[in-house]
């Protein structure tokens, strides 16, 4: 009798164990799911058709980008050739010093190597998405990249950033939004190695 007794209040004390570290785990507040990559949230892998190239596809996350590198890169060159004040027309001179196609070609360039870059760092996973440009810090050391008229400094990154927001605002990224905030903090991420003066 001794020894079922024994073997009965065992089986009770697991059982009891068991049934509270349950009950524990009910009661518990569930872990949040993971935020959405920035790139998720401007439309992900979804394929859609691209409005730049006839008959092909292109993620919608990635076009998106793509919308916003071009609309920045417009805005930029609209404020050198209106000669804006502080605009960024040394850092592009040696692009924009470029004539015809080349010019043309070259910021088709820029806008592909952006556009990766933003694609990849931001959640973009397939092939498509992939960088394999410059470091920051190198692509904007004229001495590293003769495509860089000058080196920049803190004034010079807010004012892109500005161009930035400005693009985004454009290609339906509100400033009040948690998306519009979060790509400013990939932005200021880049802000050490980019600035250099």
């Amino acid at each position: 009798m001794k020894i079922y007794s024994k073997l009965t209040l065992s089986v009770l004390l697991v059982a009891s164990a068991t049934m509270i570290s349950c009950s524990s785990n009910d009661d518990e507040t569930p872990e949040p799911a993971a935020k959405p990559s920035i790139y998720e949230r401007l439309g992900g892998t979804k394929m859609v058709s691209d409005p730049d190239n006839s008959g092909q596809m292109i993620e919608q996350g990635r076009l998106n980008f793509r919308k916003v590198v071009n609309s920045a890169i417009g805005l930029i060159v609209a404020d050198i050739q209106s000669n804006a004040s502080g605009n960024l027309q040394a850092h592009f001179a040696p692009l924009l010093a470029e004539t015809g196609t080349t010019q043309s070609t070259n910021i088709a360039k820029l806008s592909d190597n952006l556009t990766d870059f933003f694609s990849y760092n931001t959640g973009g996973t397939n092939a498509v998405n992939t960088y394999s440009g410059l470091s920051m810090s190198a692509a904007h050391d004229p001495a590293k990249n003769p495509r860089m008229g000058t080196k920049s400094s803190n004034a010079d990154y807010t004012k892109f950033e500005g161009y930035v927001g400005a693009a985004a605002n454009a290609n339906g990224v509100a400033s009040n939004t948690e998306l519009y905030t979060d790509i400013v903090a990939v932005l200021e991420s880049l802000r050490t190695p980019i600035v250099q003066k």
